[in-house]
């Protein structure tokens, strides 16, 4: 029997991409999802198309935690905190173009846990699932907003599994480099640089979530190689920040 058999799901950003790919896993090893998405015809189209283990509820990622709980009768299984979005810009973007970012990226996450590590701890038992991407890890060009925050979501993440691991919650930051959703057509000629190479299908970004979890792993990596990209970032930085450089000089000639 599935792990998930019964389990209650929630999956913020799920009227497509990754979050559509989750919600239809959960769904499928038995679970019951809520589909969150902020259109409500995606939300609900998704929902529609998992059937009836599905519960579309539209609305604002970042305070959508308690209605989702409520919507599953009290009790939330796994989290999965997956709502982002792919802010461009550099430092002077403007303050709402960061502040989005923030809210969503970051304080969605936030809240999240403030509604439901209290029941998590008490029982003790919980799964927080934070999708970040490997902008958290090392950065994206092009997107200082987006790099920023996921870097503060991976932050946030590892202060969850830290603290609370001896206690039961499971925590998992998935970091994945170019996936075939909206989001990597909004990145523009830089995500056709960076990311569009080696890109992946969502479904792919699932498959290596559920191994993730069975094994336990906190980082997720869809895209093996980011782990050496990781490796140099923080062994040697000077040339890990040339190479970054030179996509950038790359990217403004292009």
């Amino acid at each position: 029997m599935s792990p998930y058999q019964n389990a209650r799901v929630v999956v913020t950003g799920a009227g497509g991409g990754i979050g559509e790919a989750l919600a239809h896993r959960f769904a499928a090893q038995g679970a019951t999802v809520v589909v969150n998405d902020l259109d409500p015809a995606r939300a609900a189209s998704v929902a529609s198309a998992i059937g009836a283990r599905a519960i579309a509820l539209p609305g604002d990622a970042s305070r959508i935690a308690e209605e989702a709980r409520e919507a599953l009768g009290g009790t939330v299984d796994v989290y999965c905190a997956n709502a982002g979005i792919a802010s461009g810009g550099d430092p002077f973007a403007e303050e709402a173009v960061w502040d989005a970012a923030w809210q969503t990226n970051v304080m969605s996450h936030v809240r999240a846990a403030r509604a439901l590590l209290p029941h998590w701890l008490e029982r003790g038992s919980g799964r927080f699932v934070s999708t970040v991407s490997a902008a958290g890890l090392l950065t994206m060009i092009g997107a200082a907003p987006y790099s920023v925050t996921k870097h503060g979501a991976l932050a946030f993440a590892e202060w969850l599994s830290l603290t609370y691991r001896h206690r039961g919650i499971k925590v998992h930051a998935i970091c994945p480099q170019g996936v075939r959703t909206d989001m990597l057509t909004a990145a523009g000629s830089a995500g056709e640089l960076v990311l569009a190479p080696t890109a992946i299908e969502p479904e792919a970004v699932a498959d290596a979530l559920f191994d993730g979890m069975a094994k336990g792993t906190f980082l997720i990596l869809p895209h093996p190689e980011v782990a050496g990209y990781y490796a140099t970032r923080a062994t040697d930085p000077d040339r890990w920040l040339s190479g970054m450089n030179h996509l950038q000089r790359t990217w403004e000639g292009a």
